[in-house]
C-alpha cells in the first residue's frame, strides 16, 4: 500500500487548482467582463461559502432560474462548490411548468437573474420558506457574506451534483441526476471524444440550462480552458464572435449550423480556428454535414447522439467518409445493443431500439422509480441496461444510424414507418428548407405520414409538385399523403422539433 494520500479528486476540487495554476488565464469572457481562473475561484468560492453558512450544502436542492451570462456561471459552479445539487430550468417553458419542476426538485433556494424574479415568486409562494436570491445585485450582495477560500467539503463521489429536466418533447419532463462521479467522469469521456484540452475557447449560445451547454461547459472547465458565454443564439455574431476570440470548440444544434451557413457573405468570415464542433439535438441530415466539411474542414464537424440520461455515440469526422448518415460508435466506457420488440438482440442491419450501459449513465430520475424501472432492460447476464426510446440499427462495422424516435414512428397499414427516413428524402428537394413528418389519422390506413415543410426564401409554395416529387423517391410504403407548409417548425431550446404539437395542430388534417 501506498504511503502517499491519492485520490481522483471531484470537480469543486479540480477548479480550485486552476484557480492556483492557471490563475492569470481567462476563464470567462463575456459582453463587458473577463475574469481570470483565479477571479472565478474567488468569486465562486464565495458563493459556495455563504450558502453554506445559510444551511445550504450536501443533498440540497437549489433552483436556477437564470439567462446566460456571468452571473449564471458562477453561480452554476458555486452552488457544485458547496456541494448543493443545482437545478438549471429550462426558461421556454410555462410559469407553470417551472413550478412544479422546482416542486418536484423540492428546491430550498433559487437563484434568478432580473428579467426571471416575477416567474420565481409564482413558485415561492407555493413555498414560501424558500430563500430566494433575486436578481444580480442579491447575487453580489450574497458574495459579500462569503469568504473567497476554497470551501474543503467531505464530498462523496455519489453525492447529487446537478438536476436536468427532460426537454418533454413527449410528457411531462423527468428530473434527470447526476451525481459528482458522474459528471466528472462525463468531463474526462467527452473531452476525449469531443477534442478539448487547456487551450480550448468555447462558445456557448444555448441556455445553461440544456445539457447540451452542460457537455461544453463539464469539458471546458475540466481542461482549464476558457469560456465565451453569449446570452442567446444570433448567426451573425456567433460567426464574428468565432472569428475576433478565435474560438476552437462549440456545440450547436442542426438547425444553427444552418443559420450560420445562410447568413449574407458567411464565407467572408475567417473561420479556420475552429477544432471541433459538436452537432446534436436532432438529426444533421447529410446534406448540411457535407456543407459544413466543406466549410469548416473535414476534421471538425462530430456528430453526437445522445440522451441526458447518459448514453452517448459520436461519429469521428474522419470516419465519416461513406457513412455520413451514421451517428458513429459509443463514447469510450460505453456499450450500446439494439434489442427487438420482444426484448431480443437483433443482428446487424436490423432495426430495434437503441439500449445501452456506461458509467456515465444517470442513477435514475429524481422521484421517479417507476420511470427509471421503466427505462431499464435486462441482459441475459442480469446487467441493467438504458433503454433510449430511439429506434436505430448498426452496420456490420458497428456504426450506428439513427432511424426514429420510438414514440414518433408512424403506423400506417400494419406497418412501421419511421418519419426519419422520409425527412432525409425530402431534404433534397432544393425547395425544401426544413421539413417535420408526422403520422395524421387515416381511415383507410389508420395513420398516415404528412410532411410539414418550411421552403427556401423565394421558393415557389406548390404541395402538389413536392408530394410528387417525394412519392416517387419514397418506397410505396412511406409515401406521404400531402404537404403542408409553414413559416418554422416548433422547437424546445435544445432544437428538437416538437411533433408532439404538430400532431396536435394537424390531428383533423384532410387530404385536398
Amino acid at each position: 500500500m501506498s504511503t502517499f494520500d491519492s485520490h481522483a479528486p471531484l470537480l469543486p476540487e479540480i477548479l480550485s487548482l486552476h484557480g492556483k495554476w492557471k490563475a492569470n488565464k481567462p476563464a470567462l469572457i463575456g459582453d463587458g467582463y473577463s475574469l481570470s481562473w483565479r477571479d472565478l475561484e474567488a468569486e465562486t468560492n464565495r458563493i459556495a461559502n455563504a450558502l453554506i453558512a445559510k444551511g445550504i450544502s450536501r443533498g440540497t436542492m437549489v433552483g436556477v432560474v437564470m439567462s446566460n451570462g456571468r452571473a449564471m456561471v458562477e453561480v452554476l459552479i458555486g452552488i457544485i462548490k458547496a456541494g448543493a445539487c443545482s437545478v438549471p430550468i429550462n426558461l421556454s417553458v410555462t410559469d407553470d411548468a417551472l413550478t412544479a419542476m422546482l416542486v418536484d426538485a423540492d428546491v430550498s433556494a433559487v437563484f434568478t437573474t432580473t428579467e426571471q424574479i416575477e416567474r420565481a415568486r409564482s413558485f415561492i409562494i407555493k413555498k414560501p420558506a424558500t430563500l430566494l436570491i433575486a436578481g444580480e445585485a442579491e447575487i453580489e450582495a450574497l458574495k459579500q457574506d462569503g469568504a473567497s477560500s476554497f470551501p474543503h467539503l467531505d464530498l462523496k463521489d455519489d453525492d447529487p451534483l446537478n438536476v436536468i429536466y427532460s426537454s418533454g418533447t413527449t410528457g411531462m419532463p423527468k428530473g434527470i441526476l447526476h451525481t459528482h462521479r458522474g459528471r466528472r467522469d462525463w468531463a474526462y469521456d467527452l473531452s476525449i471524444a469531443l477534442r478539448y484540452n487547456g487551450s480550448a475557447r468555447t462558445l456557448f449560445t444555448i441556455g445553461l440550462y440544456s445539457n447540451i451547454s452542460w457537455v461544453g461547459m463539464l469539458c471546458t472547465l475540466l481542461a482549464g480552458g476558457t469560456m465565451f458565454v453569449e446570452k442567446d443564439f444570433d448567426a451573425a455574431k456567433a460567426l464574428s464572435v468565432i472569428e475576433k476570440h478565435r474560438i476552437t470548440n462549440f456545440a450547436m444544434v442542426p438547425i444553427q449550423l444552418q443559420r450560420l451557413l445562410e447568413v449574407p457573405d458567411s464565407d467572408q468570415f475567417d473561420l479556420s480556428c475552429v477544432q471541433a464542433i459538436m452537432s446534436c439535438g436532432s438529426p444533421l441530415h447529410a446534406d448540411l454535414k457535407k456543407q459544413l466539411f466543406e466549410r469548416l474542414g473535414p476534421s471538425s464537424v462530430i456528430e453526437l447522439f445522445g440522451l441526458t440520461e447518459g448514453i452517448i455515440t459520436t461519429l469521428e469526422p474522419e470516419e465519416a467518409s461513406g457513412r455520413m448518415a451514421s451517428v458513429g460508435k459509443p463514447l469510450i466506457g460505453t456499450d450500446i445493443k439494439i434489442v427487438d420488440d420482444d426484448d431480443n438482440e437483433v443482428d446487424a442491419g436490423i432495426s430495434g431500439e437503441i439500449v445501452g450501459i456506461g458509467r456515465i449513465v444517470m442513477p435514475g430520475y429524481l422521484n421517479r422509480p417507476d420511470a427509471t424501472a421503466e427505462a431499464s432492460w435486462t441482459a441475459p447476464d442480469g446487467r441493467k441496461w438504458m433503454r433510449t426510446g430511439d429506434v436505430g440499427k448498426l452496420d456490420d462495422d458497428g456504426y450506428l444510424y439513427i432511424v426514429d424516435r420510438k414514440k414518433d414512428m408512424i403506423l400506417s397499414g400494419g406497418q412501421n414507418i419511421f418519419p426519419q427516413d422520409i425527412e432525409a428524402v425530402m431534404f433534397t428537394h432544393p425547395a425544401v428548407n426544413d421539413v417535420a413528418v408526422i403520422g395524421v389519422p387515416s381511415e383507410k390506413w389508420g395513420e398516415t405520414p404528412l410532411a410539414v415543410v418550411v421552403l427556401q426564401a423565394g421558393a415557389e409554395n406548390n404541395s402538389s409538385d413536392i408530394t410528387v416529387w417525394a412519392n416517387n423517391k419514397l418506397g410505396k410504403q412511406q409515401r406521404i399523403a400531402g404537404v403542408i407548409f409553414t413559416e418554422s417548425l416548433p422547437r424546445n431550446p435544445n432544437g428538437k422539433i416538437l411533433k408532439r404539437e404538430l400532431r396536435e395542430t394537424y390531428k383533423d388534417w384532410q387530404h385536398g
